[in-house]
């Protein structure tokens, strides 16, 4: 009898994992802190993974009874957190939510977890609205990581708490003290495949090359390597464009970030590094607003130098209450 009452208690909660098919290992952070963050508070639940970058199955399966549409729906529970999620056209090619009317049965009731929105353009139209109003939970209370997808998610008629993306959410007041305020020797930096400035990104390395003693780049987009070869790099070693390898490099101890990847950047932070982010687009100037990530735009690279021989405290104003409030929501196997 014991054995069939903890058969009973448990519950299906379906993750969807925004690092599945990305070309970015920024996603694959974001999937990191989704288990050091969420995963905990349904200890007690079946888990299972569905992808967001690629189709979760096709609009035939999403009609027929096979395993992954009877899990879907019997899940109690299904959350989605990073990235830029949101879009105000979801007929675009190859969107970071891969999905249509005709297939996103599974997705229904889906909660938000530091969901991020790509940059506002046009007003989001009525296809777009349809769909999120069809997938989207309208009893919880969705967490996105800037002010301005919160301003969207409550425009669309949803409960939106700005939280911060997942990534930050351990950084407490104790965490911050942690990370050095002055200049390291060493430096490992990132540029972005998809923003590229040829002459203020060889601006970049040039400076790093005078303020350091070694210096390290690493490739978090797919294209990014390929990139870096096309400037002047005489000083700079190439580490392999894994998060392991990253990872190593940032435990060694003595190092700065300097680059224009955000979560490579908050990966840094979180592993006690001092990092400076180069703002190139939106994700890192949304978050900025809210949380004080030490920022420089691009644009202003003049004053790099200035900024790297300053101290340069850590302080994320992380509302840890506000994320907790958003955890007590799901109160199965919470640990709160």
């Amino acid at each position: 009898m014991k054995e069939q009452r903890m058969r009973a208690d448990i519950t299906n909660t379906l993750i969807f994992n925004t690092a599945v098919g990305s070309l970015n290992v920024g996603d694959y952070i974001i999937s990191e802190a989704v288990h050091r963050e969420i995963y905990p508070m349904f200890s007690d639940s079946f888990i299972v993974e569905f992808p967001t970058h690629t189709p979760v199955m096709h609009a035939y399966q999403s009609f027929r009874r096979n395993g992954q549409v009877r899990y879907a729906d019997s899940c109690t529970t299904k959350i989605a957190a990073g990235t830029n999620l949101l879009a105000y056209d979801a007929l675009r090619p190859w969107p970071n939510w891969n999905m249509n009317i005709l297939n996103a049965r599974a997705y229904k009731g889906v909660v938000l977890a530091g969901v991020g929105s790509a940059p506002s353009g046009n007003r989001m139209n009525r296809y777009t609205k349809f769909l999120y109003q069809s997938i989207l939970s309208h009893d919880h209370v969705h967490s996105v990581r800037d002010e301005r997808t919160a301003d969207l998610l409550r425009d669309l008629g949803f409960q939106a708490e700005n939280t911060g993306c997942v990534t930050l959410w351990g950084f407490t007041e104790e965490k911050c003290r942690q990370i050095p305020e002055g200049k390291a020797d060493r430096v490992v930096f990132t540029l972005t495949d998809y923003a590229r400035d040829p002459e203020k990104d060889q601006a970049l390395i040039d400076t790093l090359e005078v303020e350091y003693d070694e210096i390290y780049f690493w490739p978090q987009g797919a294209q990014d390597a390929e990139y870096i070869r096309s400037l002047r790099t005489s000083s700079v070693r190439e580490i392999a464009p894994q998060l392991d390898a990253y990872r190593t490099l940032l435990t060694s101890g003595n190092i700065d970030f300097v680059g224009t990847r955000l979560h490579a950047g908050i990966f840094a932070m979180q592993h006690n590094v001092r990092a400076l982010i180069l703002v190139v687009d939106n994700r890192a100037r949304d978050m900025r607003d809210s949380y004080h990530l030490n920022t420089l735009e691009r644009d202003d690279i003049h004053l790099l130098s200035g900024l790297i021989n300053s101290d340069n405290p850590t302080k994320l104003n992380i509302d840890l209450e506000k994320i907790g409030r958003w955890k007590s929501q799901f109160v199965i196997g919470a640990l709160l």
